[in-house]
């Protein structure tokens, strides 16, 4: 039986934050584009990770600061109720909604969609497994965007029902009653917060000497008295050995500096961090780092010409946005553009509760690298937007290079830094200096005030805290 052949100028592997905008944008420049995905459109981030994780973490909030409408004169006489069916529906609706969404940008901008497993042959041909068949697709550019897996550790296997990775903990249909969390990283710290906020207890095993390694030493600090008040047990130097089947649940058993201890629970979700799809590549002679990371080059382009790779498979920070930068860089290159992925800073954020937030260089970061530096930092306690939302924990900290008061980082810790970092991430991209930002005009009363503010104080200018 013959096999058909489809032949295209490029094909993106992967349907993800890195793939997707890469078809997409391919399209829109004229070049015949097919984009395969075997799972998901929109890969891991849409359908089991940032999105969902985002719509249950907002959720639960929400359903935690129900205890604090009091203060505001605002009196409920019943008590609040989670039904975590409707939460599971509405999250699903949200997750329906973009992914409809990304298969109609794909089908509009005129790239080609195929569901179905790639089989890798050669850098120009791939096999392509779907319902009707397998199908052999020519390219001369492929474009590698597979993303990554939670990594699986010893003695805790997905397949279990009482073990978890994101994606399972994402799909709950009750809340467990007690959850271990393995990994103090900011997954876990994340889904951690989130299921104790819906009344789960929960217990994190880190096996570093702090939650949120690599991390501000201060918003290390301010988390570790965060979870102390919200009840949650934090094992550090921990290392978890395996668990067994008791009469009232799972025994997980952790190695500690004081020997094994055993802890109760009825879920044990697994956040050690992800790893590359980089399997079932070996046909194309890539070369790769000792993570399976695919090494590339500041257009995305790896060692075999014609082939390049984006987002998590490739190096660099696994984070779906720097995904997305890439996968258009990419298509610039592929057709014909002058472009480079000359990013300063790929912000990152941490959706606890208050969130974090981080572009460019942290405090110790700059002092590490032999920085002369100032700072300046800012109570959100101090800005009035956040008072009148309740919502006054954390901080903004702008790190200056002192030689000439350009800005090399902020670091911003409470309400909504994940949208108030864009402006520090916008600031560092430009080379902004303090006064910048100092002098832009923010509006009253906002949370955004807090940048202008910080930068001011890292400068001795600041008027509405004491300048030290």
């Amino acid at each position: 039986m013959s096999i058909e052949t489809r032949k295209y100028t490029a094909v993106v592997v992967g349907a993800g934050p890195g793939g997707y905008p890469c078809a997409i944008r391919l399209a829109q420049l004229g070049v015949k584009t097919l984009c395969i995905e075997k799972e998901y459109w929109g890969g891991v981030c849409l359908n089991v990770g940032c999105i969902p994780s985002k719509a249950l973490i907002t959720a639960a909030k929400k359903y935690k600061e129900l205890d604090k409408l009091a203060e505001m004169g605002i009196e409920i006489n019943t008590d609040a109720n989670l039904n975590v069916e409707k939460l599971q529906a509405w999250k699903s609706k949200v997750v329906g909604k973009l992914t409809g969404g990304i298969r109609t940008l794909l089908d509009k901008n005129g790239s080609d969609r195929m569901f179905g497993n790639a089989r890798f042959i050669s850098p120009g041909v791939i096999e392509v497994d779907t319902a009707e068949g397998t199908v052999r697709v020519e390219c001369e550019h492929l474009i590698i965007a597979t993303g990554s897996r939670p990594i699986q550790i010893p003695g805790f296997s997905y397949a279990d029902e009482r073990i978890m990775d994101s994606t399972k903990a994402l799909d709950l249909d009750h809340i467990p009653k007690r959850t271990v969390v393995i990994g103090g990283g900011y997954i876990g710290m994340e889904l951690g917060m989130m299921l104790q906020k819906v009344g789960s207890e929960v217990i994190i095993v880190e096996a570093q000497d702090q939650i949120l390694p690599g991390f501000d030493p201060e918003v290390i600090k301010f988390f570790k008295r965060k979870l102390k008040k919200l009840k949650v047990t934090v094992h550090l130097n921990s290392l978890a050995q395996g668990w067994e089947e008791g009469e009232d649940g799972a025994v997980v058993k952790i190695k500690t500096a004081d020997g094994i201890k055993e802890i109760a629970a009825d879920r044990v979700l697994v956040t050690v961090g992800r790893l590359p799809n980089s399997k079932g590549l070996e046909a194309l002679g890539l070369e790769m780092d000792r993570r399976g990371h695919i090494i590339v080059d500041k257009q995305q382009k790896t060692n075999v010409p014609g082939v390049y790779a984006v987002g998590d498979v490739a190096t660099g920070v696994m984070l779906a946005h720097k995904a997305t930068h890439e996968g258009e860089i990419c298509a610039e290159v592929i057709a014909g553009h002058a472009a480079f992925n000359d990013a300063r800073t790929v912000p990152a954020v941490v959706f606890t509760d208050p969130e974090i937030a981080v572009a460019g260089l942290m405090e110790n970061e700059a002092k590490d690298k032999g920085y002369e530096i100032k700072v300046g930092k800012v109570p959100f306690a101090a800005i009035g937007r956040a008072l009148t939302a309740n919502a006054a924990e954390g901080f903004i900290k702008v790190i200056l290079d002192a030689a000439d008061d350009r800005i090399l980082g902020i670091t911003v810790l409470g309400p909504a830094a994940s949208d108030l970092i864009s402006e520090a991430a916008l600031a560092i991209e430009m080379d902004a200096e303090a006064l910048d930002m100092g002098l832009t005009i923010h509006p009253h009363p906002t949370l955004g005030e807090g940048m202008m503010e910080a930068a001011k104080a890292a400068l001795g200018q600041a008027v509405h805290i004491l300048n030290r």
